[in-house]
């Protein structure tokens, strides 16, 4: 059985650029598992979410494109950074967890990255995340998060 990890991310306060803190984290995150040549999966709450992850892909980091796509777009096997608020059709090792819950496909991952907001009602919601991720049987560590440049 595979020994799934899971590291939460502490966010700061929302910063001044008004982009949410999880969103640009999560970017951040998937263009540094890129760069390790890893295939990512960004679940998302919604799919307007997912789109507000695509469009800031684009933007993220003019000096280092990150190949991604939304679920269905893009290349068969879906480029190395897949975007959806739907359950993957690709397998990869790395989840990016942007979602209110524990996604009910967590277990085909070797890695998770979930974050805790500064909002009180949203770190409700993720501890909630982090003793189910413990239930399933996950490691789950927690960090704070580096602060993340924008241009």
């Amino acid at each position: 059985m595979m020994n799934t990890r899971v590291m939460f991310y502490q966010l700061e306060a929302q910063d001044k650029h008004n982009i949410p803190l999880d969103n640009l984290h999560a970017c951040f995150q998937a263009a540094h598992f890129y760069r390790q040549k890893q295939r990512v999966f960004i679940f998302t709450e919604s799919q307007e979410q997912a789109h507000q992850i695509d469009e800031l892909l684009w933007s993220f980091d003019p000096d280092s494109f990150v190949p991604h796509n939304l679920i269905g777009e893009g290349p068969k096997q879906g480029a190395a950074v897949e975007i959806s608020w739907q359950a993957p059709t690709n397998r990869r090792p790395i989840l990016i967890n942007l979602a209110s819950t524990v996604p009910n496909f967590a277990q085909q991952y070797s890695n998770i990255i979930d974050f805790v907001p500064n909002d009180e009602a949203l770190k409700e919601l993720a501890r909630a995340r982090f003793k189910h991720y413990r239930q399933l049987g996950f490691q789950v560590d927690n960090q704070a998060a580096a602060p993340v440049k924008t241009n």
